[in-house]
């Protein structure tokens, strides 16, 4: 007797998020189908049921992953998240709440070391979520007077300026958690400027 249609988009949706669990904590290269699908609670066998291959379930985690980064930051509300000043930006982002929950932090620092390694798909994915983040950057500064062409680069330039702080904060909060908390102050400092000042 098989499963049924909904249980079987169950068991896809708990191995892909079993994946996004473990591929956060330890990398997409780390982890193996082994490891993975007793995580998720399944057999390997039952692996290749949901995906052809582990390049797909990299896709389908940066998918989901990136999905739920939107707006994620501005709790849902894409309206408020324009409003939002660099500053407010910048103090959320850099925070030690959103550097201490690698489970479900943004995706673009959480997978920054592993996207030049992953399959074509997941790093459309990837790129397609920078792009929409800097996007909404962008579409903020245009809402607080900047002109498009600046406002754009300001956003590609602040938004890499708020994933290095947070992915080097995170690389050495174990051995230095001084040296962590000073990099997010230093990072949060840095960013609270005026685009226009720039």
């Amino acid at each position: 007797m098989g499963i049924s249609r909904e249980q079987a988009a169950e068991n896809r949706e708990a191995i892909v998020a079993a994946a996004e669990r473990l591929f956060r904590a330890h990398g997409v290269d780390a982890v193996g189908l082994t490891a993975l699908m007793k995580a998720a609670g399944f057999t390997q066998g039952g692996f290749y049921n949901h995906f052809k291959s582990k390049d797909a379930l990299v896709a389908a985690v940066m998918a989901r992953a990136v999905a739920a980064s939107e707006g994620a930051l501005a709790g849902g509300d894409a309206a408020s998240e324009v409003a939002l000043s660099l500053g407010e930006r910048a103090e959320r982002y850099l925070s030690t709440a959103h550097r201490d929950d690698v489970a479900c932090g943004c995706p673009m620092a959480g997978f920054a070391g592993d996207a030049p390694r992953i399959g074509d798909e997941a790093q459309a994915c990837y790129a397609k979520g920078l792009s929409d983040m800097i996007a909404r950057m962008t579409a903020a500064g245009v809402e607080q007077g900047v002109s498009p062409a600046q406002a754009a680069q300001f956003a590609m330039a602040r938004f890499a300026q708020m994933v290095g702080t947070l992915v080097l904060s995170r690389a050495v909060v174990s051995a230095d958690p001084a040296l962590a908390d000073a990099l997010l102050a230093a990072g949060r400092q840095a960013l609270s400027g005026n685009p226009a000042s720039d």
